[in-house]
């Protein structure tokens, strides 16, 4: 929905980013991209709308950390940001081919992609897209509910088949895993193939920054670039009411946040999703989109926080 936005010189707002070769040779921080799959959803989905509706979510908020605790005020103006667009019919061989390639592009001229979905599906040509040929030594870091280690192409398969394109499962890190979200099967999969888990239990015993950068170091340890999927439908369905497969009792919002941050901030960390938002379902408030829009601009606070000499 169109709103009408107070304009104040004192207070920008983030969104609004130019085209990535706008920004010329130096390149950006960060660049958004949007890959709209829904077609091969296991649940009916309006995903296809997420994109669009993110990027106007975007123009609520401030690119501004306020110090908090030790920290420290963070501008995130200075930072150099870009606006790839979408990926035109992304589903099928022919647009997953665009959309990794898309992302291949993205990722030449970015420390990081945040790629807006769209279902699950889109994490298969994002990953492939931002680590290229290294899949053998990268990681993966999943926030998810699901395991998505299912046959066949839909948006339940996305961890098995980068595993089936040479990922390592040791060096995947799957957090969040839920009870009555999946089967035993598809646990035995997942421990077949060396996958660690961090049930949704082990969050409330530990902070989401502390467990994402256990997990960020693991997928790390191969030498390789890591990819991080943050399937919103993790988070408690109060939360997220625009994911068709959300649960009550996930993720609170300050935990999608902070794995978020977290992901922005590790170095090896080539490219982040955010998926399974179904715009069009969404709660009259927007609550679902804009936690969507605020975990892009975690992803650039915690880039701005990364080590000199990091990506």
């Amino acid at each position: 929905m169109s709103r009408t936005l107070h304009a104040d010189p004192l207070w920008p707002r983030a969104g609004g980013w130019p085209p990535l070769d706008e920004l010329g040779a130096a390149g950006a921080d960060l660049v958004l991209l949007g890959i709209p799959t829904w077609r091969t959803s296991l649940s009916p989905t309006g995903a296809a709308a997420t994109p669009a509706a993110v990027r106007e979510a975007l123009r609520l908020y401030a690119p501004f950390v306020a110090a908090g605790g030790t920290g420290s005020a963070v501008d995130l103006l200075p930072l150099r940001c870009a606006d790839a667009g979408d990926v035109t019919e992304p589903d099928g061989a022919d647009g997953e081919n665009r959309a990794r390639a898309a992302v291949a592009a993205a990722a030449a001229g970015a420390r990081v992609v945040v790629v807006l979905g769209g279902d699950n599906a889109a994490t298969v040509p994002t990953a492939l897209g931002a680590l290229g040929p290294g899949l053998g030594t990268a990681g993966l870091v999943t926030v998810d509910a699901h395991h998505d280690l299912r046959d066949g192409v839909s948006n339940g398969s996305p961890v098995r088949r980068l595993i089936a394109a040479g990922l390592d499962g040791h060096r995947v890190v799957q957090v969040g895993i839920a009870d009555f979200a999946n089967s035993p099967a598809y646990a035995e999969r997942a421990d077949a193939a060396g996958i660690t888990v961090v049930h949704r239990d082990e969050l409330h015993r530990r902070p989401m920054a502390a467990v994402m950068t256990e997990a960020l170091d693991r997928a790390a340890s191969g030498g390789g670039g890591v990819h991080v999927d943050l399937d919103v439908d993790v988070c408690d369905r109060a939360v997220a009411p625009g994911c068709p497969a959300a649960l009550p009792g996930g993720l609170a919002a300050h935990e999608l946040r902070a794995a978020a941050r977290a992901a922005g901030a590790h170095p090896a960390v080539r490219s982040v999703d955010l998926t399974e938002v179904d715009a069009t379902a969404d709660a009259p408030d927007g609550r679902t989109v804009r936690l969507v829009a605020l975990c892009v601009l975690e992803v650039l606070a915690g880039l701005a926080t990364r080590p000199a000499g990091g990506r």
